[in-house]
């Protein structure tokens, strides 16, 4: 559990700093990456992806983090 925390927050920030040129915050930073995370892992198993390790961890999270914001974006 802390693992994925750590992952999380880590993600959470690379794409705040990607799609936004800073970070969101702890707290948002930590759910961005978790739910990025989640989102990453799907989009990767569509396309039969697969990462592996702890690099592949928060790459994939990266992946998923920096869609969720493109996402948003584009609702508001």
């Amino acid at each position: 559990m802390f693992y994925g925390l750590i992952v999380g927050v880590i993600a959470g920030c690379i794409a705040g700093w990607v799609m936004r040129g800073e970070g969101y915050g702890f707290l948002k930073n930590l759910v961005l990456g978790v739910f990025g995370g989640c989102v990453g892992g799907w989009i990767f198993s569509c396309l039969n992806i697969s990462w592996g390790g702890l690099i592949g961890e928060i790459g994939t999270a990266v992946v998923g983090a920096v869609a969720l914001i493109w996402i948003a974006r584009r609702i508001r």
